[in-house]
């Protein structure tokens, strides 16, 4: 069992210090949290200026939580909705095309639960190029979802899954394939 008084975030894990760490969370708590829904470009601006990849005509909500903005790259015309959390422990990649609907949780980090210490650890998500992440989705720490890939409403996603499927449950499973039409 855990002994939490021995518990240490290792070095270097937040990828940039406190100091920033802390100027961050006040902004986003402001700045980008208060901007009007239509504010995408200021809302892009302060996630670029604290170190994210942030593609052209992404639409970020301003309900949207992000935990460390330098650890997330979202491609073009990409969609992040009211409510979303992306806990960037680890890196989050969202290709071009994609939606993340409201109140998913993309969540790279968790603990050890064997260690004496309840380790901390992180590893990276990745949400291919015309992906649909449906209302309150939640993605594992380490999860590569295909391009293509539709994840249905209140799924949970705790490994992989490939290119162009439709996917639900708990934990989500291969529905069918996803076929596109004109």
């Amino acid at each position: 069992m855990q002994e939490l008084n021995g518990f240490a975030v290792p070095k270097g894990f937040r990828g940039a210090g406190g100091i920033k760490v802390q100027i961050w969370w006040a902004v986003q708590a402001t700045l980008f949290a208060w901007s009007p829904q239509i504010a995408y470009r200021w809302r892009a601006f302060l996630l670029r200026l604290f170190g994210a990849k942030i593609g052209k005509n992404a639409v970020i909500r301003p309900s949207v939580k992000i935990t460390y903005p330098w650890k997330l790259t979202l491609g073009d015309n990409a969609w992040v909705g009211d409510d979303a959390v992306l806990y960037t422990l680890g890196n989050i990649t969202i290709g071009a095309n994609a939606v993340v609907s409201q109140k998913c949780y993309l969540c790279t980090g968790s603990h050890d639960y064997m260690s004496q210490h309840f380790d901390i650890n992180a590893q990276p998500i990745v949400i291919g190029e015309k992906c649909w992440l449906a209302t309150d989705v939640f993605v594992a720490p380490g999860v590569a979802i295909g391009d293509g890939t539709v994840i249905g409403a209140r799924s949970s996603v705790f490994k992989s899954l490939p290119a162009n499927k439709l996917c639900r449950g708990n934990p989500a499973v291969v529905i069918r394939e996803r076929v596109e039409t004109e």
